[in-house]
C-alpha cells in the first residue's frame, strides 16, 4: 500500500470517529439519609415540594406582589437572561460552523510577468494584447460569482464543539433559574424585617409614651418630696432609651424599604407608599414539603449548572483532541469570465475552481498536548466544583431544618412569656381601677408585656426567615 493510500484509508477511519471522551454524567455524592434528611423534625413532610411561587403559602399579598415585581424587573435577572441568549447564539454558531459557508465575489486579475510566456493573453488589438514582437508576458482574468468553504470534521472536533456549547447554554438557563432561588429568599427575608422594624417601631413609640408619663409622675413626686432625685435620673434615661431605639427602628424601615425597591428594579423610595401601611411579621405553615436529597440535587439549579458545566468541560477535552488529527477543507469557485470584461455578462463562459487542502500538524513540539492536558485539568476542576456544590447545598438543607424545628421551640417559650406578661398587665389594670396600685406601677407592667411582645416578634421573623431558608435550600422559587 502506497503512502497516498495510506493516508486515504486514515481519513475515511477518522470520518467515522469522535475523538475525546463520551460524557457519562456526574459523580454520585452519597447522602445520609435516602428517603429523608437527617435533621428533619416532626414538623416536615417527606413528600415535594412545589417549585415554584412557594411564598404564597404565607398568606400576604403585598409580599406576593414585591416577588413578582422582582423576579419581572430586577437587573441581575435580565443580565443573567441576556447571558442565555449569548450562549445559545454560541450554540447556533458552532452548529453552523459544521455547514459549508458561500459568498458572492467578483474578480479581476492583470498581470504582467516579462520572460514568461503566459499562453493566454487577451485578443489583439483590446488592452494588454501582445506586442508585434509577439510576447505574450501580460494577464488578464474577469470573474463573477460564487466562492464555497466548508471543512470536513473527520476527527468530531466541531461535534464536541456543540456538546460544549449546547452544555454552556443550559447552564445559562441553570444559573438564571439558580437568580431567581436567591432573588425570592432575598425579597422574603427583607420583607419579614421591614415588617419587624415596624412592628418594635410601633411597640417602643407605646413604651415611649408610657415612659414619658411615668416619668412626669416621678418629677411630680420629687417635687413633693416623697422620691429621691436618683428615681428621676433612671426614668429619664429609660425615655432616652427609648427615642434612641426608636431612631434605629425607624432608620431599619428605611433602609429595608429602599432594599425592596432595588430588589424589584425602582429606584429607592418608589415603594413608600405601597410599604407605608404596617401589616403582621408574615407566619409560616406549621408543616412544610421537603422531599428528599435526591429530589434536592436534581432540583436545585446551581447543582444543575454545576453538572452542565462538566459536560461542557469534557466535551473540550474532545475539541483539544482533534488537534492532533488532520485537517481537509474545500474551497471551490463557480463564476462567469474571460479574458474580457465583457465575458462576465455570457453565459456559456462557465469557470469553476476546486481547492482541496490537507493540513496536519506532526510536530508542534506539545502543544496539542498541553492543551488536552489542560481540557483534562478543567474537567476534573468541574468534577470536584459539583461535589463541593452538593455538599453545600445539602448541608444548607440541613442546617436550615434545624434552625427550622429551633426557632419554633424558641418561639413557643417567648409565646408563653408573652401570655403570662399579658396577663399579669390585665391584672394590674383591675388593681389600679381598685386602687391598689399606682398609675406608675401599671405603666411598669404595661411596658413589661410590651417588652415581651418586643422579644416575640424577633422570634417569629427568625421563624419566617429559618422556613425561607428551607425553600432556599431546597433551590425552588425558580419558573420555566
Amino acid at each position: 500500500m502506497n503512502r497516498t493510500s495510506l493516508l486515504m484509508s486514515t481519513v475515511v477511519l477518522l470520518g467515522a470517529c469522535t475523538v475525546g471522551p463520551d460524557y457519562d454524567g456526574p459523580p454520585t455524592v452519597r447522602t445520609v439519609g435516602v428517603d429523608g434528611f437527617a435533621r428533619a423534625g416532626l414538623e416536615v413532610d417527606a413528600q415535594a415540594p412545589s417549585v415554584s411561587e412557594w411564598w404564597v403559602l404565607l398568606g400576604d399579598p403585598v409580599l406576593n406582589d414585591l416577588e413578582a415585581r422582582a423576579l419581572a424587573g430586577n437587573p441581575g435577572i435580565a443580565a443573567a437572561r441576556a447571558r442565555i441568549e449569548q450562549a445559545r447564539a454560541s450554540l447556533r454558531q458552532e452548529s453552523a460552523n459544521r455547514l459549508p459557508s458561500f459568498a458572492t465575489q467578483a474578480t479581476t486579475i492583470q498581470a504582467r510577468v516579462p520572460g514568461l510566456d503566459l499562453q493566454s493573453g487577451p485578443p489583439a488589438g483590446t488592452p494588454g494584447a501582445p506586442g508585434q514582437n509577439g510576447e505574450r508576458d501580460t494577464l488578464s482574468v474577469y470573474n463573477v460569482g460564487l466562492n464555497a468553504n466548508w471543512e470536513i470534521d473527520f476527527a468530531g472536533g466541531q461535534k464536541r464543539r456543540i456538546e460544549a456549547a449546547n452544555a454552556q447554554a443550559a447552564a445559562s438557563v441553570a444559573n438564571v433559574q439558580d437568580a431567581q432561588v436567591q432573588l425570592a429568599a432575598e425579597v422574603a427575608r427583607a420583607y419579614v424585617g421591614l415588617r419587624e422594624a415596624q412592628a418594635r417601631l410601633d411597640l417602643v413609640e407605646h413604651q415611649r409614651q408610657l415612659q414619658q408619663q411615668t416619668l412626669e409622675l416621678t418629677y411630680q413626686r420629687y417635687t413633693q418630696g416623697a422620691l429621691a432625685l436618683f428615681p428621676v435620673g433612671n426614668a429619664n434615661a429609660e425615655l432616652e432609651l427609648l427615642k434612641s431605639q426608636i431612631a434605629e427602628a425607624s432608620a431599619d424601615i428605611s433602609v429595608l424599604k429602599d432594599t425592596l425597591a432595588v430588589l424589584t428594579g425602582e429606584t429607592p423610595g418608589s415603594l413608600d407608599q405601597l410599604l407605608s401601611e404596617v401589616s403582621a411579621i408574615p407566619l409560616p405553615p406549621e408543616r412544610v414539603a421537603v422531599g428528599n436529597p435526591a429530589a434536592l440535587i436534581a432540583r436545585r439549579p446551581d447543582i444543575r449548572a454545576a453538572e452542565r458545566m462538566i459536560a461542557a468541560t469534557n466535551a473540550r477535552i474532545g475539541v483539544a483532541e482533534a488537534a492532533r488529527f488532520p485537517k481537509l477543507s474545500f474551497t471551490g469557485i463557480l463564476g462567469l469570465g474571460g479574458r474580457d470584461p465583457d465575458d462576465i455578462f455570457d453565459p456559456g463562459n462557465i469557470s469553476a475552481i476546486a481547492l482541496p487542502q490537507l493540513q496536519w500538524n506532526l510536530l508542534d513540539f506539545g502543544r496539542t498536548a498541553a492543551s488536552i492536558n489542560q481540557a483534562e485539568a478543567a474537567r476534573d476542576e468541574a468534577l470536584q466544583r459539583y461535589r463541593e456544590i452538593v455538599l453545600r447545598a445539602l448541608q444548607d438543607a440541613e442546617q436550615s431544618l434545624a434552625r427550622f424545628g429551633q426557632q419554633r421551640s424558641n418561639v413557643a417559650a417567648l409565646a408563653q412569656i408573652k401570655r403570662q406578661a399579658d396577663t399579669a398587665a390585665d391584672l394590674n389594670q383591675q388593681r389600679y381601677k381598685a386602687g391598689a396600685i399606682s398609675q406608675i406601677d401599671l405603666n411598669n407592667s404595661l411596658q413589661q408585656s410590651q417588652q415581651a411582645t418586643l422579644e416575640l416578634n424577633p422570634s417569629i421573623a427568625a421563624l419566617t426567615n429559618s422556613w425561607i431558608a428551607i425553600h432556599k435550600s431546597l433551590g425552588l422559587g425558580w419558573e420555566e
